[in-house]
């Protein structure tokens, strides 16, 4: 008895709260909502006295959010207490897992991408690749929570992964020993030829604009004169970091990005605010298949004030935006509440931002065919007496030879100097 008044309270609180939310509706919608929830508690009701084995209140309810969340859109999720502060712990950049971004899309789960520099990342995990089982469980309606539940855990364990990989067109199975996951923003920041700088960017987070800032200014004082911004494989992370990275290199009050949504509270802009904006050098900014969220932000904001050449393929397509709701018990809800659009209207969910320069990844088997044939002995052997070299004076040398993508933004940075700079003569 006890407990169906539990459960008659717990009804009444939802049935109170959709009224509030509702309010402003119609008298149709409301009453189709009354109709839906009197089946809700009939059901509630049937459940607790029929059902073989003796209920819980909590786990019914709970059963019911996450079935409601699940069934709106694959980011929109019911986190129990514990689902809540694990992914309060990976927003602080730091966790125990196998370093993998996914998301659902076309009803598979499917890898953003894998972080750089995580046991995914060395095991050959790549974006687009569809998880079909975990541990050999399949993924069919499996959570993205759940997924993740699956695949975090202490270091040193293992995770074994069966993977379809579309362009191989077969299943690939990975044992995966886990790791303490520890994401490092900014992975280079060097000068490369033609006094070109080049920051290859990770992540959003907390840090990242300070680490970002320090690192234009120490490739300043190395008289940068063009700037590569390396957003592949960058997953996305915190909006207002984007917006400020995005901010340092176009004048201030400029849109960056904008959201729409079904209320106006969540219609919001968001602008640059850059004081000493970078507004003079050109820019390249490299994406592909595992760039999303954030950095479609930054790349479509700057293709769209034609401030940046954008190379390499097209980005993933994750541009809804999920806000955190707490509820009073520790739960919260993750619910998408709006969609993203650059500066000029373009909407990135599903879309993703088109690259101005279309350059494929060479694959890693054709790049070694490919080094294997054009390599002479002597070449070879100045390679062997380079290597040493570098290791007995610990010069560290950037080799981007095989990154095809980069080294077409560095031909491009190239041609754009020397068309600014015969300009510059003709006008003098």
């Amino acid at each position: 008895m006890r407990k169906n008044i539990i459960v008659i309270f717990l009804l009444v609180l939802l049935f109170a709260g959709a009224t509030r939310v509702f309010s402003d509706n119609d008298k149709k919608k409301k009453d189709e909502l009354y109709r839906q929830v009197g089946l809700f508690a009939d059901t509630l009701a049937i459940i607790d006295k029929h059902y073989v084995d003796e209920t819980k209140p909590k786990d019914l309810i709970y059963g019911s959010l996450k079935g409601m969340l699940s069934s709106l859109d694959p980011h929109s999720q019911f986190l129990n207490p514990d689902d809540y502060s694990e992914l309060k712990e990976e927003t602080e950049g730091k966790f125990g897992g196998l370093g993998i971004e996914i998301t659902v899309k076309d009803g598979l789960l499917t890898v953003i991408t894998p972080i750089e520099d995580t046991p995914a990342w060395k095991a050959g995990i790549k974006p687009g690749d569809y998880i079909v089982k975990i541990n050999g469980d399949l993924t069919r309606d499996m959570t993205l929570m759940d997924a993740v539940k699956k695949m975090r855990g202490k270091p040193g364990g293992t995770v074994d992964l069966t993977i379809l990989r579309n362009s191989e067109k077969k299943l690939l199975d990975f044992k995966i020993t886990r790791d303490m996951i520890k994401i490092k923003d900014i992975k280079q920041a060097r000068i490369l030829e033609g006094n070109i700088g080049y920051i290859r960017l990770v992540e959003f987070r907390e840090n990242t604009l300070q680490e970002f800032n320090k690192a234009l200014t120490n490739l300043s004082k190395q008289k940068m004169e063009a700037l590569i911004i390396d957003l592949r494989n960058n997953p996305g992370g915190l909006l207002d970091v984007a917006v400020k990275i995005t901010g340092r290199f176009i004048p201030a009050d400029k849109m960056v990005v904008y959201t729409k949504g079904r209320q106006k509270e969540q219609n919001l802009e968001f602008l640059s605010d850059s004081k000493d904006a970078i507004t003079d050098i050109p820019m390249a900014v490299l994406i592909n298949e595992g760039s999303a969220s954030g950095s479609e932000i930054v790349a479509g904001a700057l293709q769209d004030y034609k401030r940046a050449m954008i190379i390499g393929t097209k980005s993933f397509g994750k541009g809804s935006v999920q806000t955190l709701i707490p509820l009073s018990d520790g739960s919260a809800l993750r619910l998408t509440t709006s969609h993203y659009f650059t500066p000029s209207g373009k909407i990135i969910h599903e879309k993703g931002v088109t690259p101005d320069i279309e350059v494929q990844e060479q694959k890693e088997n054709e790049a070694k065919e490919g080094e294997a044939k054009e390599k002479k002995p002597n070449e070879i052997f100045d390679e062997i007496t380079n290597k040493e070299m570098k290791s007995k004076t610990g010069a560290d040398e950037f080799d981007y030879s095989s990154d095809i993508q980069l080294k077409r933004a560095v031909e491009t940075l190239k041609a754009i100097k020397i068309y600014k700079d015969l300009n510059q003569e003709k006008q003098k």
